[in-house]
């Protein structure tokens, strides 16, 4: 008897599982085709709102001028103004920028001017202490040969120089021997040196 119920029971159990998962099938497939229905009655809804929405939008893609707003007459006017501007300062600084190159063009030629002013300068100042150099060795040795002549021979050189000359000379040479000199020129002569001379030591510095 046990064993004849379990063997009914167990033949029971094995179709009712099926029954359960076709209930549950069922209602998911109802559940879908609800939910079909509730969308397609809104998308029905909101059709021509939908589809009026779309189409700004795509006009507004394909139209890049939907939003190309122009601006009032003043705001225009202002822009207008600045643009001139702009463009004014724009060739203001272009002639800015000329007129600095055209001056460091400048600076750089008076850099070298001056370089080369300064080696001329320079140049110059040797030749001159060449010159003086020169000059001073040539009157040494002129004072010294008048030095060595006779009086009576140097007395008519120095009597037919310039007294300023002479004074010169005389006041390189030994006292001894520009008394000498000075011994045998005329008075006239000797007075006009001796007071170049005179003249000469009294501008000289004492001190």
């Amino acid at each position: 008897m046990t064993r004849a119920k379990t063997e009914t029971t167990g033949q029971d159990a094995k179709p009712t599982a099926p029954k359960k998962r076709k209930r549950r099938g069922a209602r998911g497939v109802l559940w879908i085709i609800a939910l079909m229905l509730a969308a397609s009655g809104a998308l029905r809804l909101s059709g021509g709102s939908g589809l009026a929405i779309a189409s700004g939008i795509a006009d507004a893609v394909t139209d890049p001028t939907a939003y190309d707003c122009a601006p009032p007459p003043d705001i225009a006017e202002v822009l207008a103004l600045l643009d001139t501007r702009e463009a004014a300062v724009s060739v203001r600084e272009a002639a800015v920028s000329d007129r600095m190159q055209a001056l460091a063009v400048a600076e750089a030629q008076i850099a070298r001017n001056m370089t080369a002013l300064k080696a001329a300068e320079s140049s110059l100042e040797a030749t001159m202490a060449l010159a003086s150099n020169a000059a001073e060795e040539d009157l040494a040795r002129l004072t010294a040969v008048y030095e060595n002549m006779k009086p009576k021979e140097a007395a008519p050189l120095f009597a037919a120089m310039a007294p300023e000359f002479a004074a010169g000379f005389l006041a390189r040479m030994r006292p001894d021997a520009a008394a000498a000199i000075m011994s045998r020129l005329e008075p006239e002569n000797a007075y006009s040196i001796s007071v170049l001379l005179a003249g000469r030591n009294a501008n000289a510095p004492t001190r």
